[in-house]
């Protein structure tokens, strides 16, 4: 063993530096150059490389191939160079050699690497193609694989040692040549280990980099290897690389300018690098530097990847502080207004990430890319700045964003300097410090920066969001205007222009004034309005700006600027006030701009609004106006005045003036009363809500005019304690209901709530300076409070109204009411009615309805006390789960809801999704939950819009999110499956409440198992619905998740999968399909073998519930799936399927027949014999050709003898009681696999397999048979001698033993199989196999094909296996004669008359038999003969008459117990007296061929017997016979052809040379062929004239001798007078050829015998005329034979 081991190692030694070698194509200077250096075409600086090893070397050495040294080139070659043939071929077998898997793949890699370079394209595409098939059983992160791809890549590097011994330079390597390089790489690149090795990673990249050999196709290679470095390298390790590859990349950038996407690899590889290590980047600004540079100037396809780079590099300068930091501030400055777009990209992304976000400076270089005109810069700057800081204080530091002043005042520096330069903006006549979109940018930013400082989120995306800020923005301020007015009061007079508020001001005016824009106007206005008394008072001298703004084209920014005035004019007072005034009202009436006009109107009615609300307050503080010079009566005048203008509006033609004026007389209404008389003629209260009322349901009216209305009627009570039409007002409103108008029911709801609580409502409030929470209505304010009325009005007339509109309106109305009325007495008294009144809604069809009743229902429970909420849950979950219904008296008798009204609904869901929240929170064991989950579910789209959101109910989720924490673990589960309910409205309030409460990403892994087990348990729910979420759910969850900790669940959950997926519902069954389809794929993953024991338990886990459970189950769809997995795991699973292969194997043979389509059993048993055996092969290749074979096949390639024992009995009992074709032949299949996959292994059980084969080998089925047959024959190669043996005694028992022909098919199957596939084993156990194949050769076979098979079957084996059948017949004599004396002996008639031809078979074979085996043979075929005739006995006599004829000799030779040739006559004479007319054809023939071969004279005997016959069956004696049918008839007549013929042939056969016996039977014998040759048919002729010839040839009187001259002349005158019909016979030339050749034999014969005389004249005449005849005869030879005759005949005259 360790000699081979030795020889091993110096084969892979000489391998391996054969292979470092090329091998260079032959060229006719290669004699003189070293045989295996490699060419000077492919190696240009060889010689360079070898240079300095030359002079090591022996004189008579040239230089070796690269990757040797000069003792292993002159090891390997010796002294004989070698043929580039013979190096091809040498380095062919060493590839072969290692194919053979003779050398293991740790040792075998390197040498296929080598050769995958060989310039011999034949040994390059052997190795690749050998490495490519053990790619997968390579271990590529094997140190000493690596070490050695290193040491060949870079040779012996000189390193000097402690002891400073150098190599001995005869010992030296160089590196390998670029060819062997190039394909070393490549594999580098796939070892994660290749990636830490150092330093020969750094090695190979310079080398690869910067070498003398290298190539393009080597550096591309080498930055790979760079890349995958950065990506594998572990930190510890990569950290000695960095500088190195840091270094090298920026050369390779610095000096090679060539190749494009070589330059972009290396990029991408800086990039990569810095991310991996970023302090290597951190101070080194000057490489960012020199990529933005070359960002500028580099090609454009490189330009990407320098994008790319600089991108990944940014998280390096994120901690740049100092002068770094204002060093690259400089940098992105310069490269923000560079022409190139990337550049612009890539400098904001610098600006926006290596600096905080309260770097001021950074955030106005942003500022100014926001106005950069290329989307994805601007884009990416405006995402930047947008970004809102946290919205949790806690963590929200005070940095987030740049404070509010400093930012202003930076701006303002920068916008002083701009103007000065040309980066200035020339807009008309206006010059700006910036360009447009950058301004508005700088602007909307500061407000940001001036709300963050104010304390509250800032946000730009919403006016209406902005204006909640306001009162806090205000405060803010406030106090930075009194802390510069502190410092102004003793600093300059200019210190007003240093106040941040003053500067942000005056940047918005000067925007304003150059361009415009709805968001700057709202900011100024805001700005003004916190702090009116202050700010606004500048603006008095700017009123005619304020009044251009007032005439933009733009409705919303007129409407700004209007309110805008309005706070400018409310800070005047007397005469400038009047004026003022009275010029608006002037402009109003002027009609030549509608745009002028609708300012004017606004500002008016906004104005008069500010009056009224400032007299109040005054009122509020001094109780007396007359004093005031501020409120005169001729101002009450012109107020009235101005009301009674805008009222003139409101029927005018043009809806904008029309809104306009609704939208100012609302603004006078709410804050205070309106200055007109309540009823009377012309323009009154009374007429003016009136007007409003009908406006409502009008439908010339637009939305947006209703919209007004109804605001402006909700106002009037507000700002009029004493307003006389609040309750016509409040009933004018609830009763102008129209279909699907819902926002305007949200608008009503608010206006319903305003107008009923009148002067205490929120609305009188000043919205730039209190906040809703913040408002407490003044002391002194008459109340007008009708809340009752309302509530009654609302729960007894609106909500029970048979109107579904009605219904959801009164809906939104009452839940307004609840919403911004929670604290009012009415509202908490009435808690139980409001919530019955919510909950008959909730079964409304409209989704909308439900939804408002179900927020309302939240808001209820909350406003309870804790007895309250207790009544109020009970009710309501009685109500949801049961259907039924408390009924509320209201008031008197009166029934405030119909019973039984509740939850019919068409489709009946209506209820469905308040059911499901309901059951969800008693489950919890806490029904008051229920209300928390109503307010969780804002699914509707309604709570996005501005009146939805109005209501806050984000704020009310997210406290019942906070409250419904500690039930998480109990909801999940559950919330996790209501997200996919089929039921739209249940999935989207479920994914609300979801998404509300689980807001960490690994919820769903941490109850994993808990939302499993819920899932699976609802699997099997008698509600369709569950069933089909659970599916949906399970989908989700099984998708992309380690599902390790639930491995044991595995199995129930296919079990319960399978039952779904033959649900009653289809949707359910799609669902199911779909979760099992997910299952599958992520159970294949899990028996991935990179897995490790999780893998084997998922195995283990699963088989048993596929193979019991899937497979067999009765749903096809299942089924399918099954064995869809089960091959899919087969694949990935690999060596880990060999422990479960014992059952996994039998079940999956089994599935061959269970899952086959019933119909072929069908079809097959209705076939015929014919097409049953074609379908049953067809059916048997499928079933081979099957997934569930190719899954066999899988797991058979690891089976060894721990597994077999539990697999073979199995398999054995598989293949006795296996049901159904597929089944048995899979198992056949599967044992020929076996033998070629452990043939070693298997012995111990092949005894046992071959026991149950042998039930196959007797199946009916011939196709199953043949399988079995075919398996044995695989099978007997792996069995012991003594299994053998058994085996073939048994086929040789059922062969001689058993009568049926499936017997004798299975041993002629089985036989013929071992000598196909195990010849040795047939060889070895030749002397019972060969006689029972030369026995079965000559069965007799009859119509049937098969038996003619099996003959063919026997032939093939006996021929294959004796050297000639004489020579086999010689060798097993004994052997054949045993064999054939038993089927003698058989109790079978068909056996004996086998036997018996086989037995005539070796006689005639041998020509000769010698003693004692003729007697054995002969005694067998008489003992045979002996009894009753039956079918198949001729084959007896047949044998009898082969064995005398060639055995002759030796009969004659007395022997004993061998018959003698009287016995035998004797015997067969018997067996001519049987009755059976055909076997007595056959007996009478064979005593025939006796009689002739042993020339007896028994001619006595056997005539008696032949002449009657002849006499019987000739055409006279045999009368018609009418009463049978044709076909009886002319077989008859066949059989009495036959009979005369034979005996007229056995007659001639028989005929004796003896004197006396001719002399008593010549006369007789002779007159009856003579009588016979005139009546008989052409046939009968023949043969008569046949066994003449015979007779004349035997006759003794024809001798000298014996002559009897008298006699003699009357046979042949008898003769002449009869055979001239024959020769006359026209018809037949067969007949006179015949008669030809008897006269000829006679006149020979004569002319013999000298007997001429004996022909007398008579017979001549006769005879002469005959042959004239035939002188014309066709046939020419005829003609020739009769006319030489006939001169004959003519001559003895």
């Amino acid at each position: 063993m360790l000699k081979q081991m030795n020889n091993y190692r110096i084969l892979y030694l000489n391998s391996f530096l054969l292979f470092c070698s090329s091998c260079p194509a032959p060229k006719k200077e290669y004699a003189k150059r070293y045989v295996l250096s490699e060419s000077q075409s492919r190696q240009n600086s060889s010689s360079g490389q070898g240079s300095s090893s030359n002079s090591g070397g022996s004189s008579g050495i040239p230089q070796p191939p690269p990757g040797m040294s000069f003792y292993a080139a002159k090891r390997v070659i010796g002294d004989n160079p070698w043929t580039p043939e013979q190096l091809e071929q040498c380095k062919l077998g060493i590839v072969k050699f290692i194919e053979a898997e003779q050398v293991p793949e740790l040792e075998a890699v390197l040498h296929l690497v080598i050769a995958s370079s060989d310039t011999r394209h034949s040994v390059a595409t052997a190795a690749d193609l050998e490495l490519k098939s053990k790619q997968s059983l390579i271990d590529w992160n094997n140190p000493a694989i690596i070490n050695k791809m290193y040491k060949v890549y870079l040779g012996d590097i000189p390193l000097k040692t402690k002891e400073g011994a150098v190599l001995k330079p005869e010992l030296k390597r160089d590196p390998v040549s670029t060819r062997v390089k190039l394909k070393i790489v490549p594999h580098l690149l796939r070892s994660r280990q290749a990636a830490e090795t150092f330093p020969a990673n750094i090695q190979v990249v310079y080398d690869g980099l910067f070498g003398t050999n290298t190539n393009s196709k080597l550096r591309t290679l080498s930055l790979q290897f760079v890349h995958h470095i950065c990506i594998t390298c572990p930190e510890i390790k990569i950290k000695p690389l960095g500088p190195m590859l840091l270094n090298g990349l920026t050369k390779l950038i610095n000096e090679y300018k060539e190749d494009p996407k070589l330059l972009s690899m290396a990029y991408s590889a800086v990039g990569k690098l810095s991310s991996r290590m970023p302090h290597l980047f951190t101070k080194d600004i000057a490489l960012v530097q020199q990529l933005f540079e070359a960002l500028c100037k580099e090609e454009p396809e490189t330009r990407l990847a320098i994008q790319e780079a600089l991108s990944m590099m940014v998280g390096a300068y994120s901690t740049l502080e100092g002068a770094q930091r204002t060093l690259m501030e400089a940098l992105v400055a310069s490269y923000l207004i560079k022409p190139e777009v990337q550049v612009r990209q890539v400098a904001v992304k610098f600006a926006s990430t290596v600096f905080p976000s309260d770097h001021i400076p950074s955030r106005y270089l942003l500022l100014l890319a926001a106005g950069d005109p290329r989307e994805e810069v601007h884009g990416e700057a405006q995402r930047v700045l947008r970004c809102l800081p946290g919205r949790n204080r806690k963590e929200s530091a005070s940095k987030q964003m740049p404070s509010f002043p400093e930012m202003v005042y930076y701006i303002q520096e920068k916008a002083s300097h701009r103007m000065k330069t040309p980066a200035k903006y020339m807009t008309g006549t206006t010059v700006l410090p910036f360009n447009p979109a950058a301004f508005g940018e700088i602007v909307l930013y500061l407000r940001m920066c001036l709300a963050h400082s104010a304390g509250v989120v800032p946000t730009s995306q919403s006016l209406a969001d902005m204006q909640d800020h306001a009162p806090a923005i205000g405060r803010y301020i406030r106090t930075l205007m009194s802390g510069s007015q502190a410092i102004s009061s003793s600093s300059s007079s200019k210190s007003g222009e240093t106040n941040p508020v003053q500067i942000y001001i005056g940047l918005l005016q000067q925007l304003l004034a150059g361009v415009g824009g709805l968001p700057v106007m709202y900011c100024l206005l805001e700005a003004v309005s916190v702090y009116p008394e202050k700010l606004a008072t500048k603006f008095v001298d700017k009123t005619e700006w304020i009044k251009s703004l007032m005439n933009s084209s733009k409705e919303e920014m007129r409407e700004l600027a209007a309110l805008f005035y309005s706070v400018v004019v409310s800070t005047v007072s007397g005469n400038e006030l009047k004026s003022m005034i009275e010029q608006l009202i002037k402009t109003t009436k002027d009609n030549h701009s509608p745009e002028i006009q609708h300012g004017s109107l606004l500002a008016l009615g906004f104005t008069v609004g500010r009056y009224l609300a400032k007299k109040k307050m005054r009122m509020a503080e001094q109780q007396d106006l007359e004093t005031d010079g501020d409120f005169l009566p001729e101002q009450e005048e012109l107020i009235q005045s101005a009301t009674e203008t805008i009222g003139s509006f409101l029927d005018s033609t043009s809806p904008l003036l029309a809104i306009a004026a609704c939208t100012a007389l609302g603004e006078i209404g709410r804050n205070g009363p309106l200055p007109i008389p309540s009823e009377g003629s012309g323009f009154t209260k009374s007429h003016l809500v009136e007007s409003l009322l009908n406006r409502i349901p009008s439908s010339k009216e637009t939305n947006k005019m209703k919209e007004r209305a109804i605001q402006t009627l909700g106002y009037f009570p507000v700002g009029d304690g004493d307003f006389p039409h609040q309750k016509l007002l409040l009933q004018g409103l609830m009763d102008s209901v129209e279909a699907k108008q819902i926002e305007l029911q949200f608008t009503i709801g608010e206006a319903i709530t305003s107008a009923a609580i009148g002067t205490s409502s929120v609305a009188a409030r000043d919205a730039w300076l209190v906040t809703e929470e913040e408002y407490t209505p003044p002391a002194g304010a008459k109340v007008n409070d009708v809340v009752p009325w309302v509530l009654d009005v609302i729960l007894n007339k609106h909500i029970v109204s048979p109107n579904p509109h009605v219904r959801q309106a009164a809906c939104i109305w009452l839940l307004s009411l609840v919403r911004k009325l929670s604290t009012h007495k009415e509202v908490k008294s009435h808690l139980k009615e409001i919530q019955s009144a919510f909950v008959s809604v909730l079964s409304e069809n409209d989704e909308l309805s439900q939804d408002v009743a179900s927020k309302g229902l939240g808001l209820v429970y909350e406003l309870g006390n804790e007895q309250d909420q207790q009544e109020l849950v009970s009710t309501l979950v009685e109500t949801l789960m049961t259907g039924k219904r408390a009924k509320h008296e209201v008031s008197g008798e009166t029934v405030v809801f119909q019973g039984g009204s509740l939850g019919k609904t068409p489709d009946g869901q209506g209820l469905s999704t308040y059911k499901e929240l309901c059951s969800l929170a008693s489950d919890l064991s806490q029904p008051d939950l229920v209300y928390k989950f109503m307010n969780l579910a804002n699914h509707h789209a309604m709570w996005n819009s501005r009146k939805g959101a109005a209501f806050g109910f984000n704020v009310i989720a997210t406290r019942a999110g906070e409250q419904l924490a500690p039930f998480l673990p109990q909801l999940v589960p559950r919330l996790y499956r209501y997200q996919f309910d089929p039921n739209l409205g249940i999935r989207q309030a479920m994914t609300s409440i979801w998404n509300a409460l689980v807001t960490d990403k690994s919820t769903v892994d941490k109850y994993l198992k808990e939302i499993l087990q819920d899932l699976v348990k609802n699997l099997t729910s008698n509600m369709w619905r569950v069933r089909e979420s659970s599916c949906l759910a399970l989908n989700d969850l099984l998708r992309g998740r380690p599902l390790d900790d639930i491995i044991d669940k595995l199995p129930e959950i296919w079990e319960t999968l399978f039952r779904v997926q033959d649900d009653i519902k289809e949707s359910v069954r799609k669902a199911a399909e779909l979760a099992l389809k997910t299952l599958s794929k992520v159970c294949v993953k899990m028996c991935d073998p990179a897995k490790g024991a999780a893998g084997q338990r998922t195995i283990a886990v699963l088989l048993p519930c596929l193979l019991d459970k899937g497979m067999m189950s009765p749903v096809t769809e299942v089924r399918a799936l099954s064995i869809n997995t089960l091959v899919k795991i087969s694949k990935s699973a690999g060596a880990m399927l060999k422990p479960h292969a014992p059952k996994l194997i039998p079940a999956l043979l089994e599935s061959l027949s269970v899952l086959e389509p019933q119909v072929l059993n069908y079809l097959s048993l209705r076939a015929t014999d014919q097409e049953k055996a074609a379908m049953d092969s067809a059916r048997l290749s499928a079933a081979k050709s099957s997934p569930m074979m190719e899954t066999i096949n899988m797991c058979l390639q690891y089976l060894d003898v721990s597994v077999l024992g539990e697999l073979v009995p199995r398999l054995c009992e598989l293949i006795r009681s296996g049901v159904g074709l597929g089944t048995k032949g899979g198992c056949a299949s599967v044992i020929v696999s076996l033998t070629t996959q452990c043939p070693q292994d298997l012995t111990p059980y092949s005894g046992k397999l071959m026991s149950a084969l042998l039930s196959g080998l007797t199946d009916r089925n011939s196709v199953i048979q043949k399988s079995c047959a075919f398996a044995m024959g695989h099978l007997v190669r792996t069995s012991r001698d003594s299994s053998t043996e058994k085996l073939l005694q048994k086929l040789n028992g059922w062969y001689m033993e058993k009568e049926e022909p499936i017997y004798k098919t299975s041993c002629a199957l089985t036989v013929h199989a071992i000598g196909r596939y195990s010849p040795d084993v047939l060889k070895n156990h030749a002397r019972e196999v060969l006689p029972l194949a030369f026995l079965g050769m000559h069965e007799i076979a009859e119509e049937e094909n098969s038996e003619k098979e099996e003959c063919d079957l026997w032939t093939e084996v006996w021929q294959e296996n004796v050297p000639g059948s004489f020579g086999g017949i010689r060798l097993y004599l004994q052997e054949l004669i045993t064999i054939t004396q038993k089927a003698l002996q058989s109790q079978s008639w068909k056996m004996k008359a086998q036997g018996a031809i086989a037995m005539a078979s070796i006689a005639k074979q041998t020509s000769s038999l010698v003693p004692p085996y003729l007697g054995m043979i002969l005694t067998a075929l008489l003992q045979g003969l002996a009894g009753r005739t039956w079918a198949g006995k001729e084959e007896l006599l047949k044998a009898i008459a082969c064995v005398v004829t060639a055995c002759s000799a030796e009969l004659e030779k007395p022997v004993p117990n061998q018959p003698s040739t009287n016995e035998i006559l004797q015997a067969v004479l018997k067996e001519c007296c049987k009755e059976n007319l055909k076997y007595k054809i056959v007996a009478i023939s064979c005593a025939a061929d006796v009689l002739k071969a042993t020339k007896e004279d028994r001619f006595q005997e056997f005539s008696d017997i032949v002449i009657p016959l002849i006499k019987k069956h000739s055409p006279e004696s045999t009368g018609v016979r009418t009463s049978k049918n044709e076909d009886e008839n002319e077989k008859e007549k066949e059989l009495q052809l036959e009979c005369l013929l034979g005996a007229f042939e056995s007659l001639g056969k028989a005929w004796p040379r003896n004197v006396e016996t001719q002399r008593c039977y010549r006369q007789e014998l002779c007159k009856l062929m003579c009588e016979r040759l005139k009546l008989s048919t052409w046939k009968v002729q023949l043969g008569v004239l046949q066994s003449m010839n015979a007779f004349f040839q035997g006759l003794m009187l024809l001798e000298e001798e014996h002559a009897d001259p008298e006699a003699l002349a009357e046979i042949l005158l008898e003769t002449c007078k009869s055979i001239t019909y024959s020769l006359e016979n026209k018809t037949y030339s067969s007949v006179r050829t015949e008669a030809l050749s008897v006269i000829e034999l006679l006149l020979k014969k004569l002319e013999e015998s000298k007997q001429w005389e004996s022909l007398t004249s008579e017979c001549r005449v006769l005879l002469i005329e005959s042959l004239a005849t035939m002188e014309t005869d066709s046939r020419p030879e005829l003609q020739e034979k009769a006319s030489l005759l006939k001169k004959t005949l003519e001559n003895l005259e």
